[in-house]
């Protein structure tokens, strides 16, 4: 019997359940509140979303689970995750216990990567970089449809190295992972609205100030601009690295529509070629990419 395929993307304040079938047809959906505090209720919950999942469809599934953070290679325990429960946890493990089977887990932008690269905004382009902004800064490599990861699986943490020919932008710059001026600290949701904070001696939260940009708002657009700029200069040690054939944005903050076009005409002053014909793009499927990468794991 051909098993169907469930996805998983635990994030912190929500969990999205996905089956495709074999034609990556979504076949059933469930999303509920993530108990963000609590290991062995996350258990009980993707448990019991894998056995709600099989009982609907009165199918097995495999079971692939994106997560904020990664397992590391060497001790098998999960860290660097937001949802601080989970770190220096087995969670592989105990979930395999659980269910009784062999699951697939990898972080979430790993997940939102591959699922742009095998059907989304970046279908058909051979090297993919999906980038993800939102709370954090994370990132993937895609490379001909497999995704890539390394000895260390830190493949595509570009929101952990420092922000690119800096300039006046120290303010807030301080990274929950104990360094100064990661590039997660400008480009983040939060990071945004901590530096409006800094140079402006002012609180706006960053929909205020990206609307505030698209009414006329003189410091909003100012911040804006700064923000496109850090974003090209991120963005262009990326392209000097990899040179993906595309770069596909996702997470709250690649909603913000004036990042389509200011960016890339940003890219040429800190690219390290004559032309950058590197296309960012949104991605295709929304939110619910890095559940479909998560189902996609076990493809």
């Amino acid at each position: 019997m051909t098993t169907y395929r469930l996805g998983i993307d635990l994030g912190g304040t929500k969990t999205e359940a996905l089956v495709l079938d074999q034609d990556e047809r979504p076949l059933y959906r469930e999303r509920v509140a993530t108990p963000a505090h609590g290991y062995d209720e996350i258990l009980e919950m993707i448990t019991a979303l894998v056995h709600r999942a099989e009982s609907e469809l009165d199918h097995s599934v495999s079971v692939g689970i994106g997560v904020p953070g990664a397992i590391s290679p060497r001790s098998g325990l999960l860290r660097n995750s937001n949802t601080v429960c989970l770190n220096g946890r087995a969670l592989s493990r105990d979930l395999e216990s659980r269910l009784e089977r062999e699951i697939r887990i990898e972080n979430d932008a790993n997940c939102f990567a591959l699922s742009e690269a095998s059907g989304g905004a970046a279908r058909g382009y051979a090297v993919v970089f999906g980038v993800i902004i939102g709370t954090g800064t994370g990132g993937g490599l895609v490379v001909n449809g497999k995704l890539l990861n390394g000895p260390h699986a830190i493949t595509g943490e570009w929101g952990h190295n420092p922000l690119p020919w800096r300039r006046d932008e120290d303010g807030a710059s301080r990274c929950y992972c104990g360094k100064s001026a990661c590039i997660e600290t400008f480009l983040s949701g939060p990071g945004l609205a901590r530096n409006y904070e800094a140079h402006y001696a002012s609180l706006r939260s960053t929909r205020q100030i990206v609307t505030g940009a698209a009414a006329g708002d003189e410091s909003c657009r100012a911040m804006m601009a700064t923000y496109h700029d850090q974003m090209a200069r991120s963005l262009a040690h990326l392209i000097n690295i990899l040179d993906p054939h595309a770069i596909v944005l996702g997470g709250g903050m690649s909603n913000i529509d004036s990042l389509y076009d200011a960016v890339p005409k940003l890219l040429p002053a800190y690219v390290f070629s004559d032309f950058v014909d590197t296309p960012i793009l949104r991605a295709a499927r929304g939110d619910a990419s890095g559940v479909y990468g998560a189902a996609l794991l076990w493809d």
